[in-house]
């Protein structure tokens, strides 16, 4: 099993996970660059990161992978253990995927997205960044009395923190949201957290 990810980008959260697992795994670690040229495009089409490579299966998107993960990893119990618990799952996933991660994407192509007009990339980006604040205080409204997103840990938990070192790298304000912040402190102090980080050169 392989995986292609670029520094920091949300392969970080498969990363997370294989070693959460604690099976054999290999890395291939891509400048965006890379990630145009025709070796990578024949695997992933989009140009994007993550792609996982399992034998002659080729899987891309972070929430596909993730899920395939947990799926074929049952022992290590990160899909949840019964129907509404899968079901939990995937709402956060998607909540991390399709709300949190394509806002980001607002903020860090603002100029593309613009059509190279700054002062328009301008006014995207910081919209961008006031919807994210209305999606974090949700997440952290939910986090009240919890470890973890769904009560148990779960392969949203590592989406939801590199999600949340991207806000850093923004400087997004995020003040006030104590329970984000301690699921974070928590996330930074696990052993497979920090073997994920240290792979990518991130610690």
């Amino acid at each position: 099993m392989k995986l292609y990810y670029c520094p920091g980008a949300c392969p970080l959260a498969t990363h997370i996970v294989l070693e959460w697992i604690g099976k054999p795994y290999e890395t291939e670690r891509l400048t965006w660059e890379q990630t145009k040229e025709p070796p990578y495009l024949a695997l992933n089409p989009t140009g994007a990161v993550p792609t996982l490579v399992d034998g002659d299966f080729v899987l891309t998107q972070s929430a596909a992978i993730l899920e395939y993960l947990a799926e074929l990893h049952p022992e290590a119990k990160l899909m949840g253990s019964d129907v509404r618990g899968r079901a939990e799952t995937r709402r956060w996933l998607s909540m991390c995927n399709s709300d949190i991660h394509r806002t980001f994407g607002l903020v860090f192509a603002a100029s593309y997205f613009a059509g190279g007009d700054e002062s328009l990339a301008k006014v995207l980006a910081d919209n961008a960044l006031a919807k994210l604040k209305t999606f974090f205080k949700i997440v952290n409204d939910d986090l009240k009395g919890r470890d973890w997103l769904t009560g148990q840990r779960s392969v949203a938990d590592p989406y939801l923190f590199v999600l949340l070192t991207w806000a850093d790298a923004k400087k997004l304000d995020l003040s006030g949201m104590d329970d984000l912040r301690r699921f974070q402190k928590k996330m930074a102090a696990d052993k497979g957290v920090q073997a994920a980080l240290k792979a990518q050169g991130l610690a």
